[in-house]
């Protein structure tokens, strides 16, 4: 395994993350056991989650992620060796089950106090914002149109107040963004140096072969502002294994199982996946790791969240730390991202 470290800190993270957002919906939990004891044995230590997990999120699996999480530090004694990373959810109709006061101190108190419960924890390391309460473009909307009628209001200052006050009692040690835009970044940047407040430190966006958005504005944000990209969905729904293009998915499949998760599978998103999968065959790796190996060794990528539904899977997703493309194979990623750039926004 590689290593990092979160930035502005001295923790040490490994360069891949694993993702749990399939545990209590498409895995078990005997299944998400298996993966953090794989994981953690191939010397994975940090482990990312959220409250609104498995997705899709239902009102009957609320949190069931985070619980099946508990669990298996309840059972196993190995809350010491992980860096674990949580997030509340933004508002929406998608998480109307959940809360409808947004990022309110009420809201983020409570969302953090019932975390550390689930996940039988006395702090978070990462505590994230899942996504911004103003009206923005995120989760594959391409072009942001301006709505003056968004009832949102400023409260970057407030949320960072509370953020500090919760840092304060020992329950959170660092703070993070997830599906942020520049503008949204930049604004909680300044609130930190202005006001002397917690500093966001990561983001979690999508990013991947077919999704490089990120190496528009943000990706300057990044380097600039050391505010580290942990990149997910670096397979794309799976989509970026090729299985869908070679008829080889499973039926437990994602996108066979919810089809509505359409947003890597565009026309466009589809010949891309095609291109790609032909260039890892030329070079005798799979198309999943050479999708991986892309992902993790970009300068601006913190750490690589993988997620997989079986063992076999995650496995091959961790070995993919092992390899690193050569020039030439970047220089022909780069050539398939020109003619078709960003399908999967």
């Amino acid at each position: 395994m590689k290593y990092t470290t979160l930035p502005k800190t001295d923790i040490k993270i490994s360069k891949l993350c694993l993702g749990t957002m399939t545990w209590g919906n498409q895995n078990t939990q005997d299944e998400g056991f298996a993966q953090m004891d794989l994981a953690l044995d191939k010397g994975i230590n940090f482990f990312d989650t959220a409250e609104l997990y498995p997705v899709p999120a239902t009102a009957e699996r609320y949190a069931d992620t985070e619980r099946i999480i508990g669990n298996w530090f309840e059972k196993t004694g190995n809350r010491d060796k992980v860096v674990l990373a949580s997030k509340i959810a933004g508002p929406g109709d998608y998480t109307a089950h959940i809360r409808t006061n947004g990022f309110s101190k009420e809201a983020l108190n409570e969302a953090v106090n019932n975390s550390l419960k689930r996940l039988k924890t006395d702090y978070i390391d990462l505590y994230q914002l899942h996504w911004p309460e103003r009206q923005t473009n995120t989760f594959g909307i391409r072009d942001y149109k301006h709505n003056p009628n968004d009832a949102w209001e400023d409260n970057f200052n407030e949320v960072l107040h509370t953020f500090d006050e919760i840092i304060k009692s020992g329950k959170i040690r660092h703070v993070g963004l997830s599906n942020e835009k520049a503008w949204g970044t930049m604004r909680y940047l300044e609130e930190s140096k202005t006001h002397n407040l917690p500093r966001m430190i990561t983001i979690q966006n999508a990013y991947s072969l077919i999704n490089r958005v990120f190496e528009g504005d943000m990706a300057e944000i990044a380097m600039r502002e050391d505010i580290g990209l942990l990149a997910y969905s670096p397979m794309a729904f799976g989509v970026l294994s090729g299985k869908y293009i070679k008829g080889t998915a499973a039926d437990n499949a994602r996108l066979k199982l919810f089809p509505r998760f359409a947003r890597y599978s565009s026309e466009k998103a589809t010949e891309a996946t095609k291109r790609y999968l032909k260039l890892a065959e030329e070079h005798n790796i799979s198309l999943a790791q050479m999708a991986l190996a892309f992902v993790t060794d970009r300068p601006f990528v913190t750490s690589n969240i993988i997620g997989a539904t079986s063992l076999e899977q995650l496995e091959e997703n961790i070995d993919s730390i092992n390899i690193s493309l050569s020039d030439e194979m970047l220089k022909a990623i780069d050539a398939i991202h020109a003619e078709l750039p960003n399908p999967a926004p």
